[in-house]
């Protein structure tokens, strides 16, 4: 056995169908009185359906939450908190709403109540993003990290099958450089597969039943494992390229990761044998006589979402640029970072080719 630390952080996980229904009781019991709701405009409605839920409880409504938690829309929330009086944030959402209630906690301490409606898996960690001038920052701080999560997969349901997919594979690539992470653990390492796996089931029959309780509930329950690894584990090269890609070009979240993954694992294949022998394992690589890279590429082109970057409006002359700034400041990796190496990955991912 080999000599870890593990970091265990007081959370609540409240999870199954229907489970929104209790929001005003985990409220109450973070001994609150009054909920700044945070979403994105597109999802105002949720949100106006959580503050009728909580009546008075309901301090108001920040629909403003966008990718990448710029720090001028952190400032405005922040602002809006204070002037309502808010003593807690319900942030019901993807990633980009679950940041927005983050960067409001780092500075006030505001405690978060985090309801996922995709696959970010953002509420499991204490992790932070902040872009400012062009540039994301991220940072651990654990008063970021939401008091309680409700995981109902019944706010799934309207998630696009597309989404769903590209979501879901942002969620495999937190399992998966938390099992190649310097500072992982065994503890980890169980959850990782575990998440990987239920992921790799899921996704699948969404893609073919969106609305399938059962595998809603799969992917979520793997989307949470899979966020626990990130928040108890640091972050590699392919996190590093995508904080650049998305923070510095405005790339969308989880479409970005869902290209970047493959030609990263490929990066990285070799460098970590046990980590790769249990993304095997999980992605049934073997038994499909493919790589883990190249399972993770199919997983995405066989079920329609983008696998090249240019399709997302990254230009070729732009890939310089983003390799520069993926050298600086460098994450650990299992594998040395080379630029040429790496100029190969960046080019493979904007052309979207099947890994080698």
């Amino acid at each position: 056995m080999i000599d870890f630390v593990y970091l265990s952080q007081p959370q609540r996980v409240v999870f199954g169908a229907g489970s929104l229904q209790h929001l005003e009781r985990e409220i109450v019991a973070l001994g609150a009185q009054r909920a700044l709701i945070l979403s994105t405009p597109e999802q105002r409605a949720s949100a106006e359906r959580v503050a009728d839920m909580l009546g008075a409880r309901a301090a108001g409504i920040f629909d403003r939450a966008v990718m990448h938690v710029p720090i001028e829309t952190a400032r405005e929330a922040r602002q809006v908190a204070s002037q309502l009086g808010a003593d807690c944030a319900v942030a019901i959402g993807g990633g980009s709403t679950t940041g927005l209630g983050k960067a409001i906690a780092l500075d006030s301490g505001l405690p978060i109540v985090a309801i996922p409606t995709t696959y970010a898996g953002s509420e499991m960690t204490t992790i932070y993003g902040i872009t400012e001038a062009g540039l994301k920052k991220t940072g651990r701080d654990t008063r970021v990290l939401p008091r309680t999560v409700i995981y109902d997969p019944e706010l799934t349901l309207s998630l696009p099958v597309g989404l769903s997919i590209t979501s879901g594979i942002n969620a495999m690539a937190h399992a998966a450089e938390c099992l190649y992470a310097v500072d992982g653990n065994p503890i980890m390492d169980l959850l990782s597969e575990e998440g990987i796996t239920a992921l790799a089931r899921a996704l699948p029959v969404l893609h073919q039943q969106p609305t399938d309780i059962e595998a809603r509930s799969d992917a979520l329950y793997g989307a949470w494992l899979c966020g626990q690894a990130l928040a108890n584990a640091g972050m590699a090269i392919h996190h590093k390229l995508c904080h650049t890609l998305g923070g510095s070009f405005n790339l969308p979240h989880a479409e970005t990761h869902t290209i970047v993954l493959p030609h990263a694992l490929a990066y990285n294949q070799g460098s970590a044998p046990a980590a790769y022998q249990r993304m095997a394992r999980a992605l049934k690589a073997t038994e499909r006589g493919c790589s883990v890279a190249q399972a993770v590429y199919d997983l995405a082109k066989d079920h329609g979402v983008p696998v090249a970057l240019r399709d997302l409006g990254l230009t070729e002359a732009q890939l310089n640029q983003a390799l520069d700034m993926a050298l600086q400041n460098q994450y650990p990796n299992p594998r040395p970072l080379q630029r040429e190496p790496l100029k190969e990955l960046l080019y493979n991912a904007w052309q979207g080719v099947r890994p080698a």
